[in-house]
């Protein structure tokens, strides 16, 4: 059956966000005379949040609480005004949730990214796509793989039975996120972690194009 409402992680999955995430963070390294990091690296440090970010990002005898505060007064600045340089959807991702739209599909955004500046890249690289809700992360939430996002996104969304909704991530948090949530899992290979990753959560479907996801949600 057809579902009604298909949840998408953000960075990695819809948008390829990795470059701007680690100019930022370097940035902020590098002002507090820290070590930086490769462009790869962050492809495992991301997905958390952010302090969870500054926690992998600063070596260990500088990780501590009062470090990851002065990371996020220089990241979050930085990166309100760097986040869209580089950042790009990844292919067939607009043709995709075009034609979801066109079929009556609800369409979610549920992602670890601070909820301000996730509503801003949406709003910069799809504004032509009606999202029925959109949730970074909000203080007094705990981060994915805390399923309380997506249950929010449900009641939002009045989808009552779970059959009805899919988890689309390119990460182990989204594929725990969505066994936490009591969804069905679409692990997707063109994001930031492994093919090997996904598959060790058992997600029901892995795809390798955006156009796979039609057949899965349009049945």
């Amino acid at each position: 059956m057809a579902k009604k409402l298909v949840i998408f992680d953000l960075d990695g999955t819809l948008l390829n966000t990795i470059t701007d995430l680690a100019m930022a963070t370097n940035q902020a390294l590098e002002q507090l005379g820290f070590p930086t990091h490769s462009e790869e690296a962050y492809k495992i440090f991301v997905g958390n949040g952010i302090d969870i970010l500054f926690e992998r990002a600063l070596t260990e005898t500088e990780r501590n609480a009062e470090n990851i505060l002065k990371m996020r007064a220089l990241f979050l600045p930085y990166y309100q005004i760097h986040n869209s340089d580089f950042t790009a959807p990844y292919f067939g991702i607009l043709n995709t949730l075009q034609t979801l739209k066109q079929n009556g599909i609800k369409l979610a955004v549920a992602t670890n990214k601070y909820h301000e500046a996730a509503i801003e890249v949406m709003d910069n690289y799809f504004p032509e796509i009606e999202f029925d809700v959109i949730f970074g992360h909000r203080e007094g939430y705990l981060p994915k793989p805390d399923p309380a996002i997506v249950f929010d996104i449900l009641e939002f969304c009045k989808i009552d039975n779970k059959s009805d909704a899919i988890y689309v991530g390119d990460t182990s948090v989204d594929m725990q996120t969505a066994k936490n949530a009591g969804l069905e899992a679409v692990g997707v290979t063109w994001g930031f972690r492994s093919e090997e990753e996904l598959k060790a959560y058992h997600p029901k479907y892995i795809i390798h194009k955006a156009e796979e996801l039609l057949d899965i949600v349009l049945v």
